[in-house]
């Protein structure tokens, strides 16, 4: 998978048709914190408060031009996909039928209802629903839409592009790994731009598939992923993925669900902005390395602000949710 500055450029003024951009901001809060130069990307500011959104809009603009007799979508989420994927089907006009594992977010999965899902739940965890919804979408005739596809990372990739267009000089980004798509369109649009900004994956300790799976060259799969930080939560990852992540990030470190807690408290006490597990797993990361990054320019992705209200006052009381 490649991209050009143009298919990005281009791919960003299909995404404004539904949403504006991000804001990226250096937070001095942040950077008293860690000893460096703190920039924030809000990914938690778009309609559906998560990045997912981006892909969600160039997949459907795909879709409807190259399968225009297409019903309906298909798909398996723990919810910002599933946010994206049934506000842009629904936009154009068609159904949407989204799987998700039982016990997943509440609060989630209202939002995806309100955006107009069919919403199931099946299955224990990520990786069971999304087989459920692969047998689904072949026996009802819909368009099965993958965790990771060009299409989806084109438009992903916008939320780098417009970072690293911003700030071009970024020393390092950290970014969550659940399926892939974040970290690769950040790859991606790094390397279209001619940067040299090192990019580093961040997993959950309890959800280690991506970074078991580059160091050993292949597709490992785990037992669990066992995590609150539930947008990381995936115990096989996807091998178009990996083979972009892998070659392309610096390293991928693993954070503890204790680390994106307080990661959690920081963002909102510092700056007042609300991050799920996934979102503040980057800043976890970078708390966990600040000695490293001391002195440096570093982005930070905040790639989703949607965490359910008990989860959060368990967190913010000082507590961790258990998943």
């Amino acid at each position: 998978m490649h991209f050009t500055a143009e298919d990005l450029r281009q791919a960003a003024q299909l995404v404004y048709t539904q949403m504006a951009p991000t804001p990226q901001y250096a937070w001095p809060q942040l950077a008293e914190r860690t000893g460096c130069e703190v920039w924030v990307k809000h990914e938690n500011h778009t309609a559906t408060g998560a990045f997912k959104l981006r892909g969600a809009i160039t997949f459907m603009d795909w879709l409807t031009r190259t399968h225009p007799d297409c019903p309906g979508i298909c798909t398996a989420t723990r919810g910002n996909h599933g946010q994206g994927q049934a506000r842009a089907a629904v936009a154009a006009g068609l159904t949407a039928k989204v799987y998700v594992p039982r016990g997943n977010s509440i609060e989630k999965n209202e939002a995806m209802r309100a955006f107009g899902a069919e919403l199931i739940e099946f299955g224990d965890d990520f990786d069971e629903s999304r087989a459920e919804a692969i047998r689904v979408a072949e026996a009802e005739g819909l368009f099965l839409v993958p965790p990771f596809h060009e299409e989806l990372v084109r438009g992903v990739a916008t939320y780098a592009f417009e970072l690293l267009t911003a700030v071009p000089d970024l020393d390092a980004i950290y970014v969550p790994i659940g399926c892939g798509s974040g970290i690769c369109g950040t790859i991606l649009a790094r390397d279209a731009l001619g940067l040299s900004t090192k990019v580093v994956g961040v997993v959950s300790e309890n959800a280690q598939t991506a970074k078991l799976s580059v160091e050993a060259g292949e597709q490992i799969e785990t037992d669990s992923a066992k995590t609150f930080a539930d947008g990381m939560a995936v115990r096989m990852p996807v091998q178009d993925a990996l083979d972009i992540y892998g070659p392309g990030a610096e390293r991928i470190i693993t954070v503890s669900d204790d680390e994106v807690a307080e990661a959690i408290r920081i963002y909102y006490r510092d700056i007042h902005n609300l991050a799920e597990g996934a979102g503040a797993a980057p800043l976890a990361g970078l708390m966990q390395e600040r000695a490293q990054m001391r002195g440096k320019k570093v982005g930070v992705i905040l790639c989703g602000g949607n965490i359910d209200t008990d989860w959060f006052l368990t967190v913010m009381s000082g507590g961790v949710p258990q998943a």
